[in-house]
């Protein structure tokens, strides 16, 4: 099945790794995701201190989240990247993880530098809206 959001560029903006907008037709059914936070199984936060590794658990969370609502990857249509940190080098860590995660499907998203996350040691977590087509 194909995505049916549709990635918006802008070329008359700055070029950024990210579409500027996207949009999805009308009856298009939307998922609204909770944050996907860097928790193992059991419910303690993965790899305290470091962002890489927990920008690639959140991703790996919100691909299982997104499995069970009917969808992929392809199907967001806008994300959210928080990142725990005031330091641009850590929220850039965290991104190029995020970013690579989603390939061609570079999704319109907003990364921000928070002060603290709801879980202990957590660093990252990922917000995301999908649409699909049933």
């Amino acid at each position: 099945m194909s995505s049916a959001v549709e990635l918006i560029r802008a070329t008359s903006l700055a070029d950024t790794p990210y579409a500027y907008a996207a949009t999805a037709p009308a009856g298009s059914r939307l998922i609204f995701l909770a944050g996907a936070c860097p928790l193992n199984d059991d419910g303690t936060t993965a790899a305290p201190g470091d962002y890489a590794a927990q920008a690639a658990r959140c991703v790996e969370t919100l691909q299982a989240a997104l499995d069970v609502a009917g969808a992929t990857l392809t199907d967001v249509i806008s994300t959210r990247v928080l990142v725990a940190s005031s330091a641009q080098a850590d929220l850039v860590t965290a991104w190029d993880v995020v970013h690579a995660a989603f390939g061609a499907h570079d999704v319109p998203s907003t990364l921000l530098g928070v002060t603290v996350l709801g879980y202990d040691h957590q660093l990252v977590e990922i917000e995301a809206i999908a649409a699909v087509t049933d």
